[in-house]
């Protein structure tokens, strides 16, 4: 028997229920919203790491199935990140940090997602070519991380995609997606081969989830830009990781 979700509440799968929404919007598995929802609710790291990692793998399929066929999705680009990324994932998955630093760690990347959110770059027109010396370590750490947090790493990986000219705007969108679910499959199953555990709600916690990116993925086929959400998650991620440092 996993970790007990004791403490969830109405108000916390309503945080979940929104942050599925926003981040589905725009492609992404809402990693970093469900920690932020499940920091101020205070929950255990434990419960916090499978319950993300297993959100972010159903809520990016349905995106990829949103997406895929309507973004040109390049291969030649996804390939050799996700090649790095996978096994790190998995191995940041088997690998248990302390609580505090645990804490600390997913902190500051939720304050660090408050300014990918609201990041905005002009999109790229002349494509580069990605060099091997750059995606490595690039898939490499952003997997290892994807997968000892929970954080998909998706929406740290979109900027960068962009800031390094290998794919536009629209391209983004279904590499992201991909690069969240598979990194989050092999950390959820790095976190089982050693030995952990799901938590006993998760069904509820995947319903909650999936309703959520239903209702995203048909905002962002009808550009609904839902910008009132940004800005109060935005807020959320702030006060949440923030607690999660101070409580470290």
């Amino acid at each position: 028997m996993g970790p007990m979700l004791a403490d969830y509440s109405l108000w916390l799968l309503m945080s979940i229920g929104v942050a599925a929404i926003l981040y589905s919007s725009v492609g992404h598995g809402g990693a970093s919203g469900y920690l932020a929802a499940m920091a101020l609710f205070g929950l255990e790291p434990s419960i916090m790491k499978p319950a993300v990692l297993t959100m972010n793998i159903f809520v990016t399929v349905l995106v990829l199935y949103r997406t895929y066929y309507v973004c040109r999705f390049n291969w030649r680009l996804f390939i050799p990140i996700i090649s790095v990324s996978v096994p790190m994932a998995f191995l940041g998955g088997a690998y248990t940090i302390q609580s505090s630093a645990y804490r600390v760690v997913v902190g500051l990347l939720l304050i660090l997602a408050v300014w990918r959110m609201f990041w905005r770059a002009a999109d790229v027109v002349a494509l580069e070519q990605p060099r091997l010396w750059v995606t490595i370590p690039v898939g490499g750490i952003l997997g290892f991380v994807s997968g000892l947090t929970g954080v998909g790493g998706g929406i740290f990986l979109s900027p960068l995609l962009l800031l390094f000219r290998w794919t536009d705007m629209r391209g983004s969108v279904p590499i992201a997606a991909a690069f969240i679910l598979f990194n989050s499959v092999a950390g959820l199953s790095g976190y089982l081969s050693a030995g952990g555990s799901w938590p006993s709600n998760m069904p509820l916690l995947i319903g909650v989830a999936v309703t959520g990116a239903i209702i995203g993925t048909e905002l962002a086929a009808n550009r609904l830009a839902p910008m009132g959400l940004r800005h109060m998650l935005g807020l959320v991620l702030v006060v949440a990781g923030v607690k999660m440092i101070m409580t470290a």
